[in-house]
């Protein structure tokens, strides 16, 4: 019996405009978009029907498994509770950023991240849960175990994105030593001199390891056909070399110069939705409504804070100037989910997945009402 359900009286949020009308969803596919039409349907009482978001880039599952340090957490448990936020937040599709890469002082362990990974597929299998999980591997290249740990995933068909990434002290998002200190230093509890030294490890760790596990992740991920992005890259000699190793995302890119040269090479340029709500970035960094304004965004990321990625469109389609809401909502729907291959969802058209939010306005903060994920009701 084909499954058919009618969502009427709706503001429908398409590629390019807005419409009024009804939206028919059959089998788990958009079947039909009847604008101006007064069909017999659940009303939608005028809210706004968007696209199921497209989470690229969050690394709040392993807070769910490690709340506290030295505490964790039931792996599946961690999982759903993860899963449970982010599709209350509308997101309805999520790649979980699983860290590949450890230091000495880091909390979790390669076999934690392994486990983390064990129970997002195990939970996809046995459909316990509301948003369709990927995986996404933040590779600490100057990490000394982060070749062995990315040999973890070496047979794993979930990962869709890998990204490379060096927070070693002046490199990229910690060009400016204070700022390392700052987050670093109070972070760890260290004197001046311990800091000193704690600073020299990493520096050596990275002049080390960085190039050469770069040039292998990179290549393993264009073997595997998996979508490799830059990370907190701050001059046009990070676009280059991202460039020439094949990345085809930019994330967070630290500089004007560097998101500029970025979108000018064809890489879609990824900035943090809590950036945008703050106005600025915690680093100290370029400013991402900066970089919307001057038509250098492409794509959003909650990053830590899930509800920011809705939030972020909504405030970017009435705040800023020369985006409109469409534009806004494709950075994070159509946009991420093309940037990995996702084609058949992240945008309002017959023929799609039918992952859709509805999404009601007030005092100008979206409230997620309603999530259907491939037509039905997960939220």
């Amino acid at each position: 019996m084909t499954a058919e359900t009618v969502l009427s009286n709706a503001r429908i949020v398409l590629a390019d405009e807005i419409v009024e009308g009804s939206l028919v969803l059959r089998d788990g596919f958009i079947a039909g978009i009847d604008a101006g039409a007064a069909r017999t349907g659940e009303g939608m009482g005028g809210d706004f029907i968007i696209p199921g978001l497209v989470e690229l880039h969050t690394d709040h599952l392993e807070g769910h498994y490690a709340p506290r340090p030295k505490v964790r957490w039931n792996p599946i448990a961690a999982v759903l509770a993860h899963d449970a936020q982010v599709a209350t937040a509308g997101i309805t599709t999520v790649l979980d950023a699983l860290r590949v890469g450890m230091d000495e002082d880091a909390d979790l362990t390669s076999d934690d991240i392994r486990k983390l990974a064990d129970a997002i597929e195990d939970s996809v299998q046995q459909e316990r849960l509301r948003a369709d999980h990927f995986i996404h591997l933040r590779c600490e290249v100057s990490a000394p175990d982060c070749l062995r740990a990315f040999a973890n995933f070496e047979t794993d068909d979930r990962v869709k994105l890998a990204s490379l990434m060096d927070h070693a002290p002046g490199q990229r998002q910690f060009v400016n030593l204070e700022t390392y200190a700052y987050y670093y230093q109070r972070k760890l509890k260290l004197s001046d001199q311990d800091f000193k030294k704690f600073c020299e490890k990493r520096m050596g760790e990275s002049a080390r390891n960085s190039g050469p596990n770069r040039v292998f992740i990179a290549a393993a991920c264009q073997e595997r056909g998996i979508v490799l992005a830059s990370h907190d890259d701050a001059t046009s000699a990070h676009v280059d070399e991202a460039i020439e190793q094949g990345v085809r995302v930019a994330e967070f890119p630290t500089t004007e110069e560097a998101a500029r040269a970025s979108k000018a090479a064809g890489l879609g340029v990824l900035m943090g939705a809590p950036n945008v709500m703050r106005g600025a970035s915690h680093s100290g960094n370029v400013s991402a409504r900066t970089l919307a304004s001057d038509g250098l965004l492409d794509i959003l990321s909650s990053d830590y804070i899930p509800f920011s990625l809705i939030q972020s469109a909504f405030f970017l389609g009435d705040m800023v100037e020369g985006i409109s809401l469409p534009q806004a909502v494709a950075m994070v729907s159509k946009n991420p989910a093309q940037a990995v291959g996702l084609d058949d969802r992240g945008i309002i058209e017959q023929g799609r997945r039918a992952d859709l939010v509805r999404v009601r306005v007030d005092d100008r903060v979206p409230v997620v009402r309603t999530v259907w994920r491939q037509g039905c009701r997960v939220a």
